[in-house]
């Protein structure tokens, strides 16, 4: 999991990724924002062709801006 990273990317792009290159597997299974503009994509060792200039994050970098409460990303939990 070290070798983990994550980018977050715009959901305008999504035909462009080549699911064969990260750990997601299709646009089905991907964590969005709230108001469904991005995704977060994770992948191991050596960024992808298809997210090339893409920002990367490390677990701990994406896991603030998932738990940031008034950020885009934040949802809370419901038992």
């Amino acid at each position: 999991m070290a070798n983990r990273k994550y980018v977050i990317v715009d959901t305008s792009e999504i035909n462009t990724i080549d699911f064969s290159q990260v750990l997601e597997t299709n646009k089905y299974n991907l964590r969005y924002n709230n108001d469904e503009t991005q995704f977060i994509l994770k992948y191991e060792g050596n960024q992808p062709s298809s997210l090339k200039g893409k920002t990367e994050y490390s677990f701990n970098e994406i896991k603030l801006i998932l738990d940031d409460i008034n950020g885009d990303w934040y949802q809370e939990l419901e038992f």
